[in-house]
């Protein structure tokens, strides 16, 4: 690859481990950590730490990093690469806009699923599961042997050479889209898709539907949750949201408030509202 030839040593002994910490990215896929955010960091403390030279530039680099990031493995080191080029030019950049780093990352995750979910889980293992289980059918232990080289050869190879492609196209893409002025908008677009990400993730995660009843003489008993779907579908998970939001914007520590909603629930469930 004519790219890792014009690397200096440093730099191919960077992207080598940037390449095998990248495999652990899925490791911290948890909702506290903002899915694969910790993976992203750790992967990328290699770059971090040779391009940027005070503490204080790194720990901004480690901050910009915590953002939520989840795209299909493999093919999200494209992402990798293309950020390590970013971090680089920041780097040496003063008038660089570091937030773009963020914004690429936002932008790129949804497209580049889609195609890694596709091909990776939809093609590639489908098709390998099948030969292996007809070869398996037959008493052979090789059916699981079969299976695992047909998926993770492939996989292990596009993994490799995402990485370098997304580094090699790095410069050129970042130039043109600040020629075009591409980047503002992108910026703009990636801020909207965060917000909507987020809408929808509340709508679909918090929950609550209270059992509360109104009993008015001759009538049946009135549902309280029924008009407050009427009023506004979801209108109390919105409201705890927000209030959350806000304690965290005051600097609450986020283990009080995660304590108090727990305890909030429980209370509201043994007097009977939820």
């Amino acid at each position: 690859m004519k790219l890792k030839q014009d690397m200096s040593v440093e730099d191919k002994k960077m992207m080598r481990s940037v390449f095998w910490r990248s495999w652990t990215m899925n490791a911290s896929r948890t909702g506290a950590t903002q899915y694969h955010a910790l993976g992203v960091i750790y992967t990328l403390l290699p770059v971090i730490n040779r391009y940027y030279k005070t503490d204080e530039e790194r720990a901004d680099a480690i901050v910009r990093h915590t953002t939520w990031f989840n795209a299909t493995m493999h093919i999200n080191n494209f992402i990798m690469g293309l950020v390590t080029s970013m971090e680089k030019q920041n780097s040496e950049d003063d008038h660089f806009d570091a937030s773009s780093i963020t914004a690429v990352k936002a932008s790129l995750m949804g497209p580049l699923s889609g195609i890694g979910d596709s091909f990776f889980w939809g093609i590639l293992r489908v098709i390998a599961a099948s030969i292996g289980i007809s070869i398996a059918s037959t008493g052979s232990v090789m059916g699981a042997i079969v299976f695992l080289a047909l998926y993770n050869i492939p996989a292990f190879i596009i993994h490799y050479y995402a990485l370098y492609t997304g580094y090699s196209v790095g410069a050129n893409f970042i130039q043109k889209l600040y020629e075009s002025g591409g980047m503002k908008i992108l910026t703009k677009a990636s801020s909207m898709v965060g917000l909507l990400m987020m809408g929808s993730m509340t709508a679909s995660t918090v929950k609550f539907k209270t059992i509360l009843e109104v009993t008015v003489s001759g009538s049946d008993p009135i549902k309280i949750q029924d008009y407050l779907d009427q009023l506004f579908v979801g209108i109390v998970p919105l409201t705890v949201t927000l209030i959350t939001f806000w304690l965290l914007r005051k600097k609450v520590n986020i283990n009080v408030v995660m304590f108090g909603i727990m305890i909030l629930g429980i209370i509201l469930g043994l007097l009977g509202i939820c």
